[in-house]
């Protein structure tokens, strides 16, 4: 899914950490995803206006995110608030990052550039646990088919827990899948591993076999 047709997960929660940045890739979309110093999580288009610079190698400070190339500061809104080349010139309103729209849950970072599009629903929650993100190489529609999932996010029963895989079309032919275990206890690290384990046999499974192919 394209971040134009709806709700697109690109992250886990907890592998943005606040005060850091990460640049990921939807349907070819070079995005940044960043977190402010407060914890809010944001979702932009990953390139300073300046001289196009990836805002993801740049650094955060409160809730400003700064371009490594030249310093240029933008707030959360996505406007330019300092030129260290010009710190006494008022910045011209113009100069402005893309960005989309966000939101959190079920322990994944979702963003979308519809104004009308709905948040996935996947029932009550009783507490998560992330797994993993992991970059498989191969067509989004391969892993759907796969898993047996019809939207690019479901709930799935794995060896008797409750999985949330919400993918991420990252190019043609390579995709992220973002796995959550829902209805967690407080400290499920030993299913946490064994799910991740089950991600990596995914990828290989996917990745080897001819009907992915």
């Amino acid at each position: 899914m394209k971040l134009e047709e709806g709700w697109v997960p690109v992250a886990l929660s907890s592998s943005i950490e606040a005060g850091t940045s990460a640049g990921t890739v939807v349907f070819g979309s070079e995005i940044v995803v960043w977190r402010d110093t407060g914890g809010t999580a944001h979702v932009w288009e990953d390139r300073c206006p300046h001289r196009g610079m990836r805002l993801s190698f740049g650094f955060v400070r409160g809730d400003h995110i700064a371009c490594l190339y030249h310093g240029w500061q933008y707030d959360a809104a996505g406007q330019c608030r300092y030129i260290p080349a010009h710190p006494k010139l008022d910045v011209p309103q113009t100069i402005k990052v893309p960005l989309y729209r966000v939101a959190e849950t079920y322990g994944i970072v979702w963003a979308t550039a519809s104004a009308d599009a709905l948040l996935p629903d996947f029932g009550a929650d009783k507490g998560f646990a992330p797994v993993r993100s992991i970059s498989i190489d191969c067509a989004a529609s391969a892993v759907l088919a796969v898993l047996g999932l019809e939207g690019p996010a479901a709930v799935i029963t794995v060896d008797g827990d409750t999985l949330l895989v919400a993918v991420q079309a990252v190019i043609s032919e390579r995709t992220c899948a973002h796995v959550v275990l829902l209805g967690a206890e407080p400290h499920p690290v030993a299913r946490q591993k064994h799910h991740a384990r089950w991600a990596e046999a995914l990828r290989f499974r996917l990745e080897t076999t001819s009907e992915v192919a």
